[in-house]
């Protein structure tokens, strides 16, 4: 797919997200809007729908997954509006039984473990799925993530991918001032992982890096995407305030217009 095809639909899903959390009166909108661009990617350039599988681990960014889901037609666009409804299956944190959710998450750590797992059986059935986990920046915090970073080196597991969105805020300030994790590339490198650093909002980048799988032979793969929180809505890039603020509806209004969306609903 060509790349301004791709950003046209990222374009979708971040309006997409801003609708849902401002009818919600949910959380988490800039976390959304900083994987926009990598989903899109993934999901009509990179994954191989019927082989590969996907793991959003920073489950709290579940509007925009939701988004790409429907998108991609794993179920009705429509739905999208029951988003955090009464008895909705399209829950605040990404929840299993969704068509297309592989593992219910939120709370963080678990996901890098769980694709490790499953690309471990994969290695050993001689399947032919690539298992794509995508990290928050805070959530490497969690040093459950760095047991599976040695594991994944040591079973050699080249067929997993990492992505982590560093948007450089997590919930309660800048990583830099809540426990800073650079040299981050160096990090994975002394793990023993092939590592890339990308620009997580250029899309020639990333459909570049994305499709040159595995990296290197008999290594895990991480993408470091460099990210704003609150990408594509100028008022809210790079402003920890959108972590769990919704908009109000003259907010939403300005927020659509900047996405080239029309209408509030």
């Amino acid at each position: 797919m060509q790349v301004a095809e791709l950003e046209a639909i990222a374009r979708t899903l971040r309006a997409h997200a801003v609708r849902m959390i401002y009818h919600a009166r949910g959380a988490h909108l800039g976390s959304c809007l900083s994987i926009a661009d990598i989903l899109a990617c993934l999901y009509w350039d990179t994954l191989r729908i019927d082989h590969d599988r996907f793991i959003l681990s920073k489950g709290h960014a579940a509007a925009i997954l939701y988004a790409a889901l429907a998108e991609r037609g794993f179920f009705p666009v429509e739905e999208l509006a029951t988003y955090c409804a009464f008895n909705s299956r399209l829950t605040g944190h990404v929840t299993s039984g969704v068509p297309g959710v592989e593992l219910s998450s939120g709370s963080l750590g678990h996901g890098l473990p769980v694709g490790c797992g499953m690309a471990l059986a994969a290695k050993r059935d001689w399947s032919p799925a690539r298992i794509v986990v995508l990290v928050s920046d805070g959530e490497l915090d969690e040093g459950s993530n760095w047991e599976a970073i040695l594991f994944a080196a040591h079973h050699k597991l080249d067929n997993l991918l990492l992505i982590v969105d560093y948007n450089k805020i997590q919930s309660f300030g800048r990583v830099q001032e809540v426990l800073d994790l650079d040299p981050l590339a160096d990090k994975f490198r002394a793990f023993r992982w092939a590592v890339r650093e990308v620009d997580g909002h250029a899309m020639a980048q990333l459909a570049d890096t994305f499709g040159n799988l595995p990296f290197s032979g008999g290594k895990p793969g991480v993408v470091i995407a460099h990210t704003r929180k609150g990408k594509g809505v100028s008022f809210m890039e790079d402003d920890l305030a959108w972590h769990y603020r919704s908009p109000t509806q003259e907010q939403l209004a300005i927020a659509l217009e900047e996405l080239g969306e029309n209408g509030l609903h």
